[in-house]
């Protein structure tokens, strides 16, 4: 019997709330960006592999994707779409973050700060009130883990917002404040704040991108697992 042929699929990002639905994802090369709805439905009729692109903010992504890959591969040849691991976890956000902290306040290679007390405002757009929670426990293991005095956190549209999160962070004694993003986007800062965004560069996302990618395809070529049971899974034990 002859052996089928590999399947051609595209790429598909998937934002949620970190990127404000893909918006701020902008174009990776050979990959489509879109959100959960209409348009991951239509691009996931043909054969695709699909990664949701959480920091670790978003734990429900995957299963939301999960349920569209479901209802679309209904009488179509197996591994037509394949769910990829999501780009991140929370183990992953607390070590992006340390070292963008570390890289802003000076305590890695990069262009020396401005001399005087320095806090880092880790920035997000506002999501549930669990994941917001999450993301001061974040800061938490940021701050304890890298030695800095002073992590705090806001959110844009959020409580509390960005101008409330630099004044706590003067309020403590803070000389210089940096803002280090825990998401894809870049929120309006007051004047006098630093930004030490993206949290990712684009070389590493790319990286990154394409090791969730070649994971999912290896998986399947391995265990014929396309990722779908794994994320209703994880999606029930995070509730």
């Amino acid at each position: 019997m002859a052996r089928r042929p590999p399947v051609e699929r595209e790429t598909v990002l998937v934002g949620g709330h970190e990127s404000r639905y893909g918006r701020a994802l902008g174009g990776l090369p050979g990959a489509t960006v879109t959100a959960v709805g209409r348009d991951l439905h239509a691009l996931t009729r043909r054969p695709a592999v699909v990664v949701p692109m959480t920091l670790g903010r978003d734990p429900g992504l995957a299963d939301q994707i999960a349920q569209i890959l479901r209802w679309n591969g209904r009488g179509r040849e197996p591994g037509e779409l394949l769910l990829a691991p999501p780009l991140g976890t929370i183990a992953h956000l607390v070590g992006w973050l340390r070292a963008a902290a570390g890289r802003a306040t000076g305590q890695a290679p990069a262009p020396a700060p401005p001399a005087g007390p320095r806090a880092v405002l880790v920035t997000a757009p506002a999501a549930s009130a669990e994941a917001d929670a999450e993301l001061f426990r974040v800061a938490h293991l940021v701050r304890r883990h890298s030695g800095l005095r002073w992590v705090e956190v806001a959110f844009t549209d959020g409580d509390p917002d960005i101008a409330e999160g630099v004044a706590r962070c003067r309020l403590l004694g803070a000389r210089h404040v940096t803002a280090v993003p825990a998401s894809f986007a870049e929120p309006s800062l007051p004047e006098g704040v630093s930004w030490a965004g993206p949290l990712l560069s684009t070389a590493s996302l790319e990286e990154l991108v394409g090791r969730r990618v070649a994971t999912a395809r290896e998986r399947w070529d391995r265990d014929a697992d396309d990722g779908l049971a794994a994320a209703h899974h994880h999606h029930d034990h995070s509730h």
